[in-house]
């Protein structure tokens, strides 16, 4: 009786320690879309704007095609804020998102 007690409680631990961790992801992917997509929208902007020239004219057309390609993805959109330093590795380490940053990036690896 009491080894089933037991393993009820360590069954609804795990639960609440899958839930929370969950829970972490799904705001790290919240912070993803609300906070990093303006930033690397207004990086991109600025870049295709800079490198405009005749060889490479970077008009809207251009602008929307790459915004649409690193915006489509949670994961790509990640990689472009890490390629344009509007976040860094060290910062992703600091706030305990490594993990979920290596989780995204598994789970939608075939989109990238």
């Amino acid at each position: 009786m009491e080894i089933i007690a037991v393993l009820a409680l360590s069954a609804l631990v795990w639960l609440l320690w899958q839930l929370w961790q969950a829970k972490r992801f799904n705001r790290f992917k919240s912070y993803i879309d609300k906070d990093l997509k303006p930033k690397v929208i207004e990086q991109i902007i600025e870049e295709l704007n800079e490198t405009r020239s005749d060889t490479l004219p970077n008009n809207e057309v251009h602008q929307a095609a790459t915004i649409f390609y690193w915006c489509q993805y949670k994961s790509r959109l990640l990689e472009a804020a890490l390629k344009r330093d509007i976040i860094t590795q060290e910062w992703l380490k600091e706030t305990g998102n490594l993990r979920n940053a290596q989780h995204l990036f598994f789970i939608e690896k075939q989109f990238r």
